[in-house]
């Protein structure tokens, strides 16, 4: 197959030169900002992470400890996560990669978020002497050498963008890095980047596995190194799965995606445990995820037909994420919630007796814990975990995460909250968390809550220095509800009602409002027509001034921004299919006249948080635009998983994907200010590590909300952050 890597490029840079991120041909003339500004979003959850890498013996010794005996893997830097133990086979390869003097007591390859983009990294670890029984954080290992496998978006002048992308799943074999990748474009709205590559470590040589047309999750490399596995979606696509994708395995050989077949219909996140045996994961017609085991009983080339399936674990309990014991077969490695516990732990299952044996739930019972792998040897567990809280040290809390941006001129950050704005001199950005809404300098000093209530979305007024919009009460609520536009001084030393004054007093919904640049009105949505529509007032003295109706119909035009220039306020919309949860990007002039639909991701698709650039010509917003890029019980819970950040030229051509993740990122804004592309700390104002697991896997979540896109006041309060 053809490489995707000018020869040249060394195994550091090999992700450098891929392929461009832009989403169509017409990007490449996409329209930059003539100045510096910058975008801030929020992703839910994510600032609560704090994920390291963690190990533990196997079998835990019942004589000591079992606290004392965890030792973590990674440095505390960003979060980590996804491990793995390369085999024997890749020692050499790995040790001279690494430039290590004698062999280490952990190789561990893993993902890492450091540095604003997902990266490959190699660690080799070297514990501090003899006595490894005691427990050890990060800082009491005097040795590591680290090492990135893949670049982290450096950028590229062919194409004057970086090939930033999210990496995952990583396996060494041999020479060879196999890995899921997203910096190739599927030219298709509404399907997922996520594909297989696998890269020559010394060459940097890279090969795309995965055919065209399809997505592929979550590989595993056969402990020969022959055949990869995969989760993959084959030609069906992706159809607006949040829980289980509808996905089958499908096996082909690692050296050039040859000879790819279909071996098990429906099921996910295969492991190996011999040439011939595959776990897996699924949900049951009863409603329990369990693991299952495939056997080929004859020639991997052969189709579905020939594979005998069998469920392992029982029900009564979810168990997924298999991790397969090459050296020792009688057990697998599982994550399991179970009905007596909140949390995600991490168990062995010993598929001979059928018996389970707890790992972590001894060692930290109130933590989540993730993705189990096993050691070639079987002797050792890795899985991560947040680190902060009671689980050893602290936290770095951030304020504002530098992501790697991939257009010119433009800082990208993720708050620690949602809905952020930045104010007119750049100065100040607004955001909104549970227990209100706030504002806080740039730099992460003077943060200061505005109201204590209910509130999402905020804008600043151009033309009054120091004035924010917003609007009080619950979010995805129905037209009739309680929900009003305030205005609120943010130099007024008053902390009472006085500081704020409410602009809409109906309460039939009003919500998202957005001025003028003039700073004379101010548009926003409303339901006191019976729908959800578009209004526009007097931005001093509310409805009571002049107000007139900007949109009419049986549908819902919600999350309105006014451009710069004043000729146009964008809008999300599902206009052309009412009450079917599909929004599309639409633009209309302030006099109603002009209506125009931007963009709209597919069939079905979801577009919605539009807000224009400082200098008008482009729009930012978020959008299930490229689908999933890893299967959602891998993770913590998301609502949509599906959510990334795009740019848009105002002719509904130059798509660009910002954002590559497998979280939940929404509700952007773009400042006319260039923030330097560094973190920015922030105070610690709630627990640590303080996120949920999927709610979907107890049915506890009642999920009868309106499409949103971005952390909701009523999300933020089921996860507790």
């Amino acid at each position: 197959m053809k490489s995707t890597t000018n020869p040249h490029n060394l195994c550091f840079f090999t992700i450098a030169l891929l392929q461009t991120l832009l989403l169509s041909s017409t990007t490449a003339h996409l329209d930059t900002p003539s100045w510096s500004t910058s975008i801030i979003f929020a992703t839910f959850g994510r600032s609560n992470y704090a994920f390291d890498i963690y190990t533990l013996p196997i079998p835990v010794p019942q004589t000591q400890n079992p606290t004392e005996l965890e030792f973590q893997l990674t440095d505390g830097h960003s979060v980590n996560y996804n491990g793995h133990f390369p085999s024997p086979s890749s020692t050499s390869s790995l040790l001279s990669l690494s430039k290590t003097p004698s062999p280490p007591s952990v190789h561990l390859v893993y993902v890492t978020e450091r540095n604003g983009s997902t990266s490959v990294y190699l660690d080799a670890v070297y514990p501090d002497g003899p006595d490894r029984t005691r427990k050890r954080s990060i800082l009491q290992i005097p040795a590591r050498v680290q090492v990135p496998l893949l670049s982290d978006g450096q950028i590229d002048s062919k194409f004057e963008v970086g090939p930033i992308s999210m990496k995952d799943r990583p396996s060494v074999v041999g020479d060879y890095l196999v890995y899921v990748s997203t910096h190739e474009n599927t030219g298709v709205a509404r399907t997922s980047w996520a594909a297989v590559y696998s890269t020559e470590l010394r060459t940097g040589l890279t090969r795309r596995l995965t055919p065209y047309g399809v997505a592929d999750f979550s590989p595993a490399v056969s402990p020969s190194g022959v055949l990869t596995a995969v989760a993959s979606s084959g030609e069906r696509g992706w159809k607006g799965e949040v829980e289980e994708l509808d996905t089958d395995i499908y096996v082909f050989r690692t050296e050039d995606g040859s000879g790819r077949v279909k071996v098990v219909e429906h099921g996910g996140w295969p492991s190996w445990a011999d040439e011939s045996t595959l776990y897996f994961h699924r949900r049951g017609d009863d409603g329990w995820w369990s693991v299952y085991r495939a056997i080929i009983v004859k020639s991997w080339e052969n189709n579905v037909d020939s594979v005998v399936t069998q469920r392992v674990t029982p029900p009564g309990l979810h168990a997924f994420t298999p991790a397969a014991s090459v050296a020792n077969k009688s057990f697998i490695a599982v994550a399991t919630r179970r009905p007596s516990s909140e949390f995600r732990h991490i168990e062995l299952y010993d598929v001979v007796s059928n018996e389970f044996i707890e790992i972590t739930q001894p060692v930290s019972p109130q933590t989540h814990h993730y993705n189990p792998f096993i050691s070639p040897d079987s002797t050792r567990i890795g899985y991560h975990r947040c680190r902060g809280g009671n689980n050893g040290r602290e936290c770095n809390h951030l304020l504002l995460e530098n992501i790697q941006s991939p257009l010119p001129e433009t800082s990208l950050f993720r708050i620690d909250g949602s809905f952020p704005s930045v104010s007119p001199d750049g100065n100040r950005i607004a955001f909104v968390k549970l227990s209100g809404l706030y504002a806080v300098n740039r730099d992460g000093s003077g943060l200061r809550q505005l109201y204590s209530g209910t509130a999402f979305s905020t804008a600043w007024d151009p033309i009054r220095k120091g004035v924010v919009y917003s609007n009080v009460g619950p979010s995805f609520a129905t037209e009739s509800t309680r929900v009003d536009v305030i205005s609120i001084n943010v130099d007024d030393d008053d902390d009472g009602e006085s500081r704020y004054k409410r602009l809409t007093t109906g309460g039939e919904n009003n919500a998202f409002p957005s001025p003028s640049p003039d700073g004379k009105w101010v548009v926003f949505r409303s339901g006191r027509s019976g729908h959800k529509n578009l209004y526009i007032m007097d931005a001093v003295e509310g409805e009571k001034g002049e107000m007139h109706q900007l949109t009419k119909g049986p549908w819902t035009d919600t999350m309105c921004n006014w451009s710069p220039n004043g000729d146009w306020i964008a809008f999300a919309s599902d206009r052309e299919n009412p009450g079917s949860g599909s929004y599309g990007l639409f633009m209309i002039h302030p006099n109603g006249t002009g209506l125009k639909k931007l963009v709209q991701s597919g069939s079905g698709g979801r577009t919605n948080h539009p807000w224009f650039s400082p200098n008008g010509k482009n729009i930012v917003f978020t959008s299930d635009y490229a689908a999933v890029s890893a299967e959602p019980i891998s993770n913590p819970h998301h609502y949509q998983p599906y959510g990334d950040i795009f740019t848009i030229r105002l002719d509904g051509f130059g798509i660009t994907r910002l954002t590559h993740s497998s979280f939940e990122d929404g509700t952007p804004t773009w400042g006319s200010t260039f923030m330097s592309p560094v973190d920015v700390g922030g105070p610690t104002d709630g627990p640590q590590c303080s996120f949920d697991d999927c709610h979907w896997l107890g049915n506890f979540l009642n999920r009868g909300f309106e499409i949103g896109f971005g952390p909701s006041v009523l999300a933020n309060a089921q996860c507790g952050l």
